[in-house]
């Protein structure tokens, strides 16, 4: 079994869900009292947040970088970067390490044309759902088409991250906005929505909506997990 070094912290909130999903994978492959050989190196998302904020991606880069370096040094034989949005900082992380970055849009993608589905609705902070690191890879990669709420819509999903789930409070009134979100989704032809921010599936779950979601966090951990045993 291969070594993960998981990158955490971002927030703590979804990266225990991480630590408990790649072990729950390797139990059900290998049975009885098997775990996965893990090495987590949690952040303070406090100052990757700062940087978030200012628009300091170069300086966020060179953060996770370092601590790529750090479990590459210990013995990783591959990163799992717990985070959806940090993955815009993936080509600084994957330079400066010479193993490799487990990325978290691929298992997310190739879970969706396995379901049969061409269009999906994306969830997940204002830089995931705005930028093109993430959405590009699902489209030029995958060939998904991709599509993202309207503006102020695209602000409460944002909101409701930062200020709720990573400090994890899970609110009524929240999941309710974005029920709504997935409905307008919905309405303009999306046939499934990637919750595409790692904490957004302690609010959304598959049994407070019809669209199917394909929650990031879980797969992702079971692709790691799957690896590792490759």
């Amino acid at each position: 079994m291969k070594t993960l070094g998981l990158i955490g912290g971002m927030s703590w909130e979804s990266t225990v869900p991480y630590y408990q999903r790649i072990n729950q994978r390797i139990r059900q492959r290998l049975g009885s009292l098997h775990s996965a050989k893990i090495m987590l190196y949690s952040v303070d998302f406090a100052e990757v947040e700062a940087m978030q904020m200012a628009g300091q991606w170069d300086a966020a880069g060179v953060l996770l970088a370092a601590v790529a370096q750090k479990l590459a040094a210990a013995g990783a034989d591959a990163l799992v970067l717990c985070t959806n949005t940090m993955h815009k900082v993936a080509p600084a992380i994957e330079a400066a390490v010479n193993i490799p970055l487990l990325h978290i849009a691929d298992p997310t993608a190739r879970a969706v044309v396995q379901a049969g589905l061409t269009t999906v609705g994306l969830l997940g902070t204002r830089f995931t759902m705005e930028q093109d690191f993430y959405r590009s890879r699902l489209q030029n990669q995958h060939g998904l088409r991709m599509l993202t709420p309207p503006p102020p819509e695209r602000e409460q999903v944002h909101h409701i991250i930062y200020q709720e789930l990573c400090l994890g409070e899970v609110k009524a009134a929240s999941r309710q906005t974005y029920l709504r979100t997935i409905a307008q989704l919905q309405s303009q032809g999306a046939q499934a929505i990637i919750l595409g921010c790692t904490e957004i599936a302690m609010l959304i779950e598959p049994q407070h909506c019809a669209v199917p979601l394909f929650d990031t966090t879980a797969l992702h951990a079971i692709s790691a997990a799957d690896w590792a045993l490759t």
